[in-house]
């Protein structure tokens, strides 16, 4: 009798250990605290210092240059003018996953992390706003443009949900 009490015991304390493990896997909140935070951030932030060069650059040319604002002008009152902003937005979060993949090999790129990158790009992208800018803004519209430049660039890093 005693024998088969702790058996019951032991078997019951395995499937109560075995299930504690599968819960910790399937918490959502487990899944985002785990998340690499300081290397996404780290990239987050050089992506956007990147940006910030580029429309840094681009100001500085369209100061300078008279043709090249007029040209810039021309091309932004035609359709374009729509959706250049958007394309910079999707190659902004395009390379944030390239700049992660380069700097920060030690990342495991998944679809979690990929949202956690997403997170950080947008508060990048909240963050640049403060500064003067000419193509990457923050809006609605944005904010989708960013999701699909990383999830585009980040594809062979999808996971199928379990």
């Amino acid at each position: 009798m005693t024998l088969f009490l702790l058996s019951q015991t032991s078997s019951h304390s395995r499937r109560s250990t075995h299930s504690n493990n599968a819960n910790s896997m399937n918490n959502p909140w487990m899944k985002f605290k785990l998340q690499p935070w300081r290397q996404l951030s780290l990239t987050a932030l050089l992506t956007t210092f990147v940006a910030v060069v580029f429309d840094t650059l681009l100001l500085f040319a369209l100061i300078e240059s008279a043709s090249f604002l007029q040209w810039v002008n021309l091309v932004y009152q035609s359709p374009l003018g729509l959706i250049i902003p958007l394309a910079a937005v999707l190659g902004f979060g395009a390379l944030g996953v390239y700049l992660c993949e380069k700097t920060q090999p030690q990342v495991v790129l998944n679809t979690s992390s990929l949202w956690a990158l997403v997170l950080c790009l947008i508060i990048g992208l909240w963050l640049k706003t403060l500064l003067p800018n000419l193509l990457i803004g923050f809006s609605y519209n944005s904010l989708i443009a960013l999701i699909l430049g990383v999830f585009w660039k980040g594809r062979p890093y999808w996971r199928h949900w379990r």
